[in-house]
């Protein structure tokens, strides 16, 4: 199967396309303020070289796309699609952070249908992984009707082990959940 896992997707509060190498700055720009990390497993996110691995890794995963304002063209985020770690007919959705500018649901949710509804038309349901203990990413998952699975995860940092739950969004939910 021959998907586009780095379409450009358009909405009315987020735009989405491919990662290039020359968004470094502006991505890196985004990803500085240490508060967007603060309940993330990986809370020094916000420091140049560990912002600089993500970078890299995004720009190789094939997956990664720049979230930006429709409006004014400013780079607001990022979100990315991966299949390493899902099952047949599954494609994972994660990575995902924004710019303190756009918190509060709106702008998350229509990145998030964008990405949710492209996704379906390949797959039969989009898997996103939350560190077990990052409460405000477990609420926005099931702001946008992600259901808990009783898969988890076990993802290892240099920090440790963090466990995260899965959770999923499949074709049936997704055309009658909060996104449709």
């Amino acid at each position: 199967m021959s998907v586009d896992l780095q379409p450009t997707l358009s909405g009315d509060l987020v735009a989405l396309r491919p990662i290039a190498p020359g968004d470094w700055a502006a991505l890196y720009t985004v990803a500085s303020d240490p508060l967007i990390w603060a309940v993330h497993p990986v809370s020094d996110r916000w420091r140049e070289p560990v912002f600089r691995r993500f970078f890299d890794e995004a720009l190789a995963s094939g997956g990664g796309l720049v979230a930006t304002d429709p409006a004014s063209g400013a780079v607001i985020g990022f979100s990315r699609y991966d299949l390493a770690r899902v099952e047949p007919g599954e494609v994972e959705i994660g990575w995902t952070f924004l710019a303190r500018s756009h918190w509060g649901g709106a702008a998350n949710a229509d990145m998030k249908r964008l990405m949710i509804g492209h996704a379906l038309r390949h797959f039969d349901r989009a898997l996103f992984l939350v560190g077990e203990a990052n409460i405000r990413s477990r609420r926005a998952m099931e702001k946008i009707g992600g259901r808990l699975t009783d898969r988890t995860y076990d993802a290892y940092y240099p920090s440790g082990i963090v466990r995260h739950v899965i959770y999923a969004i499949d074709r049936e939910g997704f055309a009658v959940g909060p996104l449709a």
